[in-house]
């Protein structure tokens, strides 16, 4: 007669079958029977700690989306905006032990749903990408072509058009002045005003999809 597989669940890569020892120190663990080690503990509060002082970096709509989503207290919220307001070293300091004090508060999903926003802050979503993309060909298109300006006029009609003009004739000056300036095999460089076509352009490609642009990116 076959034998009956074994029930069980994997942590951490291990099997653990139901009923074991392991399993039933695990399940203490959860309903916190077991205490966490003094090593633990204070590296759990730091990295508490550490989450609020990255809430102050949050972007406003990653923010708003916590709280609408999760149970961020006002007082968390007020705590977050003083230290925002705060100068001072050392009285910095003892509002970020309090807003540590405040994480410890907060439940597991709520933890889990600040460090997922801001690990969506730091890596640019999809949407961003196809954004940066599209704005560099535009960018591009505008430089190499002068029909290209009356096809962005109709995707930006609020754009400031004699701006845009100056930036492009001087992109395309910048731009020959480099040729000419350049050595067999070097990079090609390009001006201030090639970069900050860019940024218009991804600004207003920002608008029409209502989300912020990430404003460290500053392609070539």
């Amino acid at each position: 007669m076959p034998r009956k597989p074994t029930k069980g669940y994997f942590v951490r890569g291990h099997f653990v079958a139901v009923g074991s020892e392991l399993d039933l120190e695990l399940k203490r663990e959860l309903k916190g029977s077991v205490d966490m080690s003094k090593t633990d503990l204070k590296k759990h509060m730091d990295h508490l700690q550490s989450l609020g002082e990255s809430l102050l970096t949050l972007r406003s709509d990653l923010m708003t989306r916590l709280r609408e989503q999760h149970d961020l207290s006002d007082k968390l919220i007020d705590a977050l905006a003083e230290a925002r307001r705060i100068t001072n070293f050392e009285g910095k300091r003892r509002q970020m032990q309090f807003i540590g004090k405040l994480m410890r508060a907060l439940d597991e999903d709520t933890v889990a749903a600040i460090e997922a926003a801001l690990e969506e802050q730091r890596k640019p979503s999809a949407q961003e990408t196809l954004r940066l993309h599209q704005a560099e060909q535009w960018r591009d298109r505008l430089v190499a072509d002068d029909d290209a300006l009356t096809d962005w006029l109709r995707q930006d009609p609020e754009a400031d058009v004699q701006h845009l003009r100056a930036l492009i004739r001087q992109a395309r000056k910048d731009a020959q002045t480099t040729a000419a300036q350049e050595k067999p095999g070097e990079a090609q460089r390009h001006g201030k005003a090639y970069r900050e076509i860019f940024q218009i352009v991804r600004q207003a490609l920002a608008r029409d999809d209502d989300t912020p642009p990430d404003e460290s990116s500053d392609h070539e």
